[in-house]
């Protein structure tokens, strides 16, 4: 029976792994594998190469703990090819066998290798579209003079600042405003900024008597 590593991961701490889990869980089953370890990213985009689980992964993978590599999906683990051939290729190095189980594929033939490599190109592809159909939507939202990102907040600023200077704490005068602590101090800071005299120069401090 041979070892898998199962490998999840999701983009956002909101994301739950546990669907991702439970499929490969019965997957690992149907294929007659023993699961020997789990390792699952929580809230790391798949652009980034260095995520703590996958990294702890490979370092196993190197020690030899496993012979199979088992994620959801291509994206689970590499959202460009590049990166997903480099790790394919360092498995490939140490041994150990890849399976995809959302699109079925088995890197222990020429054929599966070779089909990984298109499936990863034309995610590439689609991800690079949506990145850019979205920039452009930002583009034409700047055009047309629409708020892009969070709303600007509408507050009194120099009711925040008078309201910290009678005395009021960070914690009730953000509850009041309806503003984080942080905020308040960054508005206080600005102020005090401000009001700072400025600095005389040592010529200009020093008395000046008329000569004899």
């Amino acid at each position: 029976m041979k070892r898998v590593a199962l490998y999840c991961r999701v983009s956002t701490i909101d994301q739950h792994p546990e669907m991702q889990l439970h499929e490969l869980r019965l997957y690992a089953a149907q294929r007659g594998l023993q699961i020997v370890g789990e390792y699952t990213d929580h809230g790391f985009s798949g652009a980034k190469a260095r995520r703590p689980a996958l990294d702890k992964m490979m370092n196993d993978a190197r020690r030899h703990k496993f012979e199979v590599v088992l994620v959801w999906a291509f994206d689970r683990l590499a959202r460009s090819t590049k990166h997903l051939l480099h790790v394919m290729d360092e498995l490939n190095f140490y041994g150990i066998q890849f399976l995809s189980q959302r699109e079925a594929i088995d890197t222990e033939g020429p054929l599966g290798r070779a089909i990984v490599t298109i499936i990863a190109a034309i995610s590439e592809l689609e991800r690079s579209i949506i990145c850019e159909r979205v920039r452009a939507g930002m583009r034409r939202a700047k055009l047309e003079g629409r708020q892009i990102g969070r709303a600007r907040l509408d507050i009194d600023r120099g009711q925040v600042i008078q309201d910290r200077c009678s005395g009021m704490s960070l914690t009730n005068v953000g509850k009041k405003h309806n503003i984080s602590r942080a905020l308040v101090c960054r508005l206080m800071k600005e102020v005090n900024a401000r009001s700072l005299p400025e600095v005389i120069s040592p010529l200009e401090a020093a008395p000046h008597y008329p000569s004899l």
